[in-house]
């Protein structure tokens, strides 16, 4: 998270870092409950999962599968495509996302912590 602010970058690259740490997160809570996506379609399914890891209300996943729209098309369509505000957006979601997620596996899964 702390590389997405890093001074200079474009709101393209934000987003891509910012968007790539809350699939990781999503990712962890898909593994910690004993499953993985295939390849097919791997960022679409690991999004959709957290409405069954974590309880995740439609908002969040639809607001999360919006930015997997974007990041696809600033990763391979054109650049410029991503606004300061998306990539502040993303990063508070995933901010959020993440200690979230910290925090079901602190509940649901204490056994990952060490001690």
């Amino acid at each position: 998270m702390r590389e997405c602010q890093a001074a200079g970058l474009s709101p393209d690259w934000r987003l891509a870092i910012a968007y790539n740490s809350a699939l990781q997160s999503a990712t962890a809570a898909l593994a910690a409950a004993g499953y993985r996506a295939t390849r097919e379609g791997h960022h679409f399914r690991v999004i959709q999962t957290l409405a069954h890891t974590l309880g995740a209300d439609d908002d969040l996943i639809a607001r999360l599968d919006a930015f997997r729209k974007k990041r696809n098309i600033s990763d391979y369509e054109r650049s410029g495509a991503v606004s300061g505000q998306e990539a502040r957006e993303i990063f508070v979601l995933a901010r959020a996302l993440k200690r979230s997620v910290e925090t079901w596996l602190k509940a649901k899964h204490p056994d990952l912590f060490k001690k």
